[in-house]
């Protein structure tokens, strides 16, 4: 008869789980029993914490959710960082564990990877964690697990089972997925409400945040129906087109952002936490809005945070937008050609106040890549050009940046997440920008991208060291231990793990060395050294 694990790996394919990452150890060997009769893709990574990370960048490059099979203790452990980093930024990832046998459980008997709670480590870093003590128990709370991630707030799922689980005989378990619920959606009464704000606004704002990735259809159609200007954060770069004449890009934690938020008389944030890392990147205090504020977010909780909203509507964002859409249509209301014209004209001023805080120097080297790549997908670590990327870099669709340095902010996340995000949408370059510093957190990742045959392309950017945080430390007159650090040979790293590898001097062999990595079946490590692209650091 078919074990607990066994079934296992069926109902996840029936879930549509293409991707696996994982370390098999002794104590997760029979997880993998069922594997090869599913068509399910297993990648090995070298370390846990880099399986998370690779299950966060397959799901931020499509949407499409990925699955890991952890070892019980240090491997919880382990991705419990990349896990943080999912919940932060509200990344879908099935995490599933071994943990000691059920009559082992919380005797401390010295046993392998024995934790006096491994769930009470994870359940700080996880929409839920969930033990399995008998299999009966398995299709529910897997059907549990798949509605949080579609109709809830995402983030990572745990389901931790005993050893004696996984071996147990399910094979009388019903393998269906469960027919899933549908992402909540609004008020009448609260969208009726809204539409009449909106109707009455004359200097409307639209902010918008990784939950409204999903709504950029109804997103552009709201905004011009509003003539209001549209400011993103990080994880909604894309939504709205750059070249669309709405868009502010940018951040709304530049001063002129704030200022505009500040002096709108109605802000409409969609799918956002209004949260520090978005909103006061550069900490000078908090967020102020004078006009009316109506907040969508799918996160009931989420609505009372940060700020007061005189308008607080739980739903997903596409159907809040359809919604609202649909109330501005069926209450006859046009947008009056002087709001629409004002609005585009709000957005290109802004536009042109960030455009001439920019700094040629990293204007250039991103220009360089999107030249060389124009379809490209860039995962950013925390390094100085992604901080710029933060503030400056535009996209023309969604899931076409991302990066670590937001939200629970981790190092070493580029390298993996970009594994992910290309074994997730193969057919477009991707390029995984990371510091040197946060490179030697997993730099072993590299094989796992020979291995799984990804053809990343990881630009390495060396300032010989933890050169922002030295900067930081300069800055606030103390003394700068700790950040000057051995620096590897990248290059001669690269080629030892079975990868191209390259050293761009200047932006024409960047250029030039992008193409080549594009057209390798293997992964690139190209280095850049930052005094040869920057002559110093941008003035954020």
């Amino acid at each position: 008869m078919p074990t607990c694990g066994e079934v296992l790996v069926e109902i996840l394919e029936n879930y549509g789980i293409d991707t696996l990452f994982g370390i098999p150890g002794v104590h997760t060997v029979e997880l993998y029993r069922g594997l090869e009769n599913t068509r399910i893709r297993h990648v090995t990574p070298r370390h846990e914490q880099a399986a998370g990370f690779m299950a966060d960048g397959y799901a931020r490059a499509t949407g499409k959710i990925a699955a890991c099979f952890i070892i019980s203790g240090p491997g919880m452990t382990n991705i419990a960082t990349a896990m943080g980093q999912a919940l932060a930024d509200s990344i879908p990832m099935l995490v599933i564990s071994s943990v000691n046998r059920t009559y082992e459980l919380g005797l401390g008997e010295g046993r392998l990877h024995e934790m006096t709670g491994q769930r009470n480590l994870i359940t700080g870093v996880a929409r839920f964690s969930h033990t399995l003590f008998r299999p009966d128990e398995l299709p529910k709370v897997l059907a549990r697990a798949f509605a949080t991630f579609t109709s809830e707030r995402p983030g990572p799922v745990h389901i931790e089972i005993p050893i004696d689980v996984i071996t147990a005989p399910a094979g009388h378990l019903d393998q269906r997925a469960f027919e899933l619920p549908s992402a909540p959606g609004p008020s009448a009464q609260a969208i009726d409400a809204s539409a009449r704000l909106l109707k009455a606004a004359e200097r409307p704002v639209i902010v918008i945040g990784g939950g409204a990735i999903n709504a950029a259809t109804e997103l552009v159609k709201l905004a011009e129906k509003s003539g209001a200007p549209v400011v993103n954060t990080v994880n909604a770069k894309g939504v709205l087109p750059y070249s669309h004449p709405l868009a502010v890009g940018g951040s709304a934690s530049c001063p002129a952002v704030r200022d505009e938020l500040k002096s709108a008389d109605l802000v409409l944030a969609i799918g956002t936490e209004v949260g520090e890392t978005d909103y006061d990147f550069f900490f000078e205090g908090q967020l102020q809005i004078n006009g009316k504020l109506i907040r969508i977010d799918i996160d009931a909780a989420q609505l009372t945070r940060n700020v007061r909203s005189d308008m607080a509507i739980c739903s997903d964002a596409r159907y809040a937008l359809q919604a609202l859409n649909q109330a501005l249509s069926n209450q006859i209301w046009e947008t009056p050609a002087s709001r629409a014209s004002n609005g585009a004209a709000r957005a290109k001023q802004l536009r042109d106040q960030l455009q001439a805080t920019r700094d040629a120097d990293y204007e250039n080297f991103f220009a360089a890549i999107r030249e060389a790549l124009p379809e490209v997908i860039i995962v950013g670590d925390s390094t100085q050009p992604t901080y710029y990327a933060w503030l400056h870099y535009e996209t023309e669709k969604p899931r076409r940046y991302f990066h670590s340095a937001s939200g629970f902010g981790t190092l070493g996340y580029a390298i993996p997440a970009a594994i992910g995000a290309k074994l997730a949408a193969p057919d477009c370059p991707v390029v995984g920008l990371i510091g040197d510093g946060a490179a030697q957190f997993t730099i072993g990742e590299l094989a796992s991208a020979v291995d799984a045959k990804a053809a990343v392309i990881f630009l390495i950017w060396n300032n010989n060291g933890y050169g922002e945080i030295k900067r930081f430390m300069a800055d606030g007159n103390i003394p700068q231990i700790g950040v000057d650090i051995y620096t590897p040979d990248f290059v001669g790293l690269g080629k030892a793990f079975g990868c191209h590898a390259a050293r761009a001097n200047n932006l024409d062999q960047l250029k030039s060395e992008l193409v080549t990595a594009a057209g390798q079946a293997r992964p690139t490590v190209i280095e850049v050294m930052q005094d040869k692209f920057a002559a110093g650091c941008p003035a954020l």
